[in-house]
């Protein structure tokens, strides 16, 4: 019923007020350029971004309106800069319809588990979107090069992963998969980046010391992943993420296109006047207060307000 529902907003969609060739838009966004718009020439970053989190909100609401369930899936090479595209697509969202999953090393417990076990209670609910930093496809990926799986488990993988997301497909979730791609030059120069930023220390673990023995292994793994996985149903779709500002930008706006979706923005509001009582709030020195280690410099006319009318209590403020 849900793909019904897609299809046929789609298809609304499609068949709204006629534009003109140059100013097409789709899900609110001009049509593709004929070539690609470069960064800090032909278009800014900021302004594109922020561009693209508009229609992000609009695309949350429609999900919560239509009760739609969205999975998007981030995989590929380490440093290849998923986590940043998540971080954009969710900054802006509610994080009541928009959860980022991104789960660790599975306990002895869920290794007994059937495999796709501990990522079923994830999924999505009616009017929500779930953004899994890595996924299901660890299996094919650094448990079959790491050996942290038997031969045998990584066939029944291959074996039951195209059916598991054809399952999703037909319950109605909307699946989306996205493969990061970087070149072995740009993951080294990024690694090298967070060995000696403090603030990215922390994304570079021994596994993935480790890793770097296995370029090749991981390629392998990674083809042979996608010719079983790529579907019909539930394709891959490739990002180049060379550069990691025009990845996030091309991945959002990829994603925009592929879930019709109407503005539901609400028309304007008028906030009300702050309604006061009479009610004495008792004094603020009664509270615990943290030190103010930093504050910012007053105006010049609250300042001169300030040393001519000293304030005879602190009970006024809030």
């Amino acid at each position: 019923m849900a793909e019904k529902k897609m299809n046929k907003h789609k298809h609304e969609h499609s068949n709204g007020k006629p534009t003109s060739k140059a100013n097409h838009q789709v899900n609110g966004m001009a049509s593709e350029p004929e070539a690609p718009l470069r960064l800090g020439k032909d278009c800014d970053y900021d302004c594109e971004i922020a561009k693209l989190q508009i229609e992000l909100v609009k695309l949350q609401e429609w999900i919560k309106y239509e009760k739609l369930r969205v999975v998007v899936l981030f995989e590929g090479r380490d440093a290849a800069g998923k986590g940043g595209s998540i971080k954009c697509i969710s900054q802006s969202l509610n994080p009541r319809v928009c959860r980022i999953v991104a789960l660790g090393t599975p306990s002895e417990r869920e290794k007994s588990q059937w495999y796709f076990q501990r990522y079923v209670p994830h999924l999505p609910a009616a009017g929500e979107l779930v953004l899994f930093d890595r996924s299901w496809y660890n299996r094919a990926g650094v448990e079959r090069v790491m050996g942290f799986c038997t031969e045998a488990e990584h066939q029944e993988f291959m074996h039951s992963c195209p059916e598991f997301e054809r399952m999703l497909i037909r319950s109605g979730i909307t699946l989306v998969k996205y493969w990061f791609s970087v070149s072995d030059e740009e993951q080294e120069k990024r690694f090298q980046e967070r060995m000696i930023n403090p603030t990215k220390r922390w994304k570079i673990s021994p596994m993935d010391l480790e890793s770097r023995k296995h370029w090749g292994d991981y390629s392998r793994a990674k083809d042979e992943m996608f010719a079983v996985t790529d579907t019909k149903e539930s394709p891959w779709f490739v990002v180049n993420s060379e550069d990691k500002k025009s990845a996030r930008l091309n991945v959002i706006r990829h994603l925009l296109s592929l879930i019709p979706y109407r503005d539901l923005t609400p028309e304007s509001l008028t906030l009300p006047p702050l309604v006061k009582s009479d009610y004495v709030r008792p004094p603020m020195r009664n509270q615990h207060f943290i030190p103010v280690i930093y504050q910012r410099k007053p105006s010049k006319a609250k300042e001169l307000k300030s040393q001519s009318h000293p304030p005879k209590s602190l009970a006024a403020t809030a």
